[in-house]
């Protein structure tokens, strides 16, 4: 492809060579340069692009795109055939090229993007459900997985990087896909990963202080701002109106603007006669979705508020749609997300759910869901990954002492870390409570104990893994799907 095409929506200077040459390859990866490529010297998060320009350029790189004030190696000299674009971010410069590369799939494929602290994952399915019931073929991308017709690709970041996240929605337009939806991530957002998508719909679930630290987020301030970018680069805006944080996300926004709520009724949708239903084996929640002109009736297998949250979410996006009431009940009621609050059958009497709750934010919210079905006894079974903070450990270890009857400590991914010594930090956090507790390090056996220890009315969950089917352990994944634990205990047992 010609330069000149690649970079007809940046702005930039041009500090050598000319544009009409042509591409052969998009390249930010060093590593990856090839004779006739365009490397992309990208900032990241542990080198920096620029520190290998003159590797690129005498690999046989066409032509480089530097950032603006970018701190040059200082021997280096540019090659006279070497073409040297300047902008003032590689990262949105990539992006931006990279949707030129692929044919810019995004301006004739409705993309739907979903940020908020909770709720991006469920609510993309369920957005998927009801679309497919109403015939659209609809592409995926998220932190489970992307979806291109029947093609699952495990996914390694919420939001890929810009090339991949183009590869990606080029891919869904070949594969004849008419829908795509996304979550988005404070950090894609921040990072520009997205930048030059036209969403059609994006969807604000709810923001609550988490990804602050100095990898990701300076300040929660800084969390919000890169949230409500979304709703900058969207046509249509669908907003949680119960959030306490909503006039924030809205500042600057250039979107048209719909709202859903549970706890005040002035919203575009609301949700009414909310019921929790706890059989054997089974939780879920039914209530009634209302606007200005109807009121529908709806059941979700998936328990507890924040999924009518979610549900209400995807109702908004595909009244946008004009979707009939009959697909979105049956949608909905057919959802299923692998890993969120996923009830596996193993018995009569008590209910046994897979949850990703890995920090304490997401397993007070998990319990105190669970607490709304008045189980017997609410057990969670835990652990904490290694190489990740301490204070992670010491506040899961303190929510689940507090809100559940008993909590089984086991391993999840301890990485380079003495298992034992996690699970006593856990233990730390559980001290400042009364809870019981046991600790089993292996999670098999962890798992094998709360199903035969499982009393009638009971409500177990396995907190922390989720879809994940492995536990890294030294550097290396060895398999462990929670699903399969389970099914072999049961065959043995």
């Amino acid at each position: 492809m010609i330069l000149g095409k690649l970079l007809e929506r940046l702005d930039y200077s041009l500090l050598q060579g000319d544009t009409s040459r042509d591409i052969s390859a998009v390249i930010y990866d060093s590593r990856k340069v090839c004779p006739g490529c365009l490397f992309i010297a990208v900032v990241g998060a542990r080198a920096d692009g620029h520190r290998f320009l003159k590797t690129a350029a005498e690999a046989g790189a066409a032509a480089v795109v530097i950032e603006k004030g970018a701190s040059l190696p200082e021997d280096l000299v540019w090659p006279e055939a070497l073409t040297v674009i300047e902008t003032e971010n590689t990262r949105y410069a990539m992006a931006l090229i990279s949707a030129a590369w692929f044919g810019y799939p995004a301006d004739t494929l409705p993309v739907i993007g979903i940020t908020g602290t909770k709720g991006k994952t469920t609510t993309t399915y369920l957005v998927k459900s009801i679309l497919e019931n109403a015939g659209y073929r609809v592409g995926l991308i998220g932190t489970i997985e992307i979806i291109i017709g029947n093609k699952h690709i495990p996914a390694e970041h919420t939001t890929p990087e810009s090339y991949v996240l183009q590869s990606y929605l080029r891919a869904m337009k070949d594969e004849g896909l008419n829908m795509v939806v996304m979550e988005v991530s404070s950090q894609a957002l921040m990072l520009h990963r997205t930048a030059g998508i036209p969403f059609e719909i994006g969807v604000f679930t709810n923001i609550e202080p988490d990804h602050i630290g100095p990898a990701e987020h300076s300040s929660f301030e800084n969390y919000l701002s890169c949230k409500s970018l979304l709703f900058r680069q969207c046509r249509q805006g669908i907003f949680n109106a119960d959030d306490p944080h909503l006039e924030e996300i809205l500042r600057g926004h250039t979107c048209a603007v719909t709202t859903y709520a549970v706890d005040r009724d002035d919203a575009d949708l609301t949700a009414g006669d909310i019921r929790h239903i706890h059989e054997p084996g089974y939780l879920g929640v039914r209530f009634t979705i209302r606007d200005s002109v109807r009121s529908l009736p709806v059941e979700l297998d998936i328990p507890g508020k924040f999924s009518v949250y979610n549900a209400l979410a995807a109702a908004a996006i595909c009244r946008h749609f004009g979707i009939g009431d009959e697909a979105v009940v049956r949608a909905l009621k057919e959802a299923r997300v692998k890993g969120r609050i996923e009830m596996i059958p193993v018995s009569d009497t008590f209910t046994l759910m897979i949850d990703y709750a890995h920090n304490a934010m997401a397993l007070r919210s998990l319990l105190e869901t669970l607490r709304d079905y008045h189980p017997k006894r609410l057990v969670c079974l835990f652990g904490c990954g290694g190489n990740r903070s301490r204070s992670r450990r010491f506040e899961m270890g303190e929510v689940s002492g507090r809100m559940a009857d008993l909590t089984i400590i086991t391993s999840d991914n301890p990485r380079d870390e003495d298992p034992q010594a996690i699970i006593d930090d856990i233990k730390t956090g559980i001290a400042k409570t009364a809870g019981r507790y046991v600790e089993i390090i292996d999670r098999r056996e962890a798992i094998a104990y709360a199903i035969d220890h499982g009393q009638s009315g009971d409500i177990i969950v396995l907190a922390g893994k989720g879809h994940e089917d492995y536990q890294e352990i030294k550097g290396q994944k060895y398999p462990m799907d929670e699903r399969v634990i389970i099914e072999e205990h049961l065959k043995n047992r």
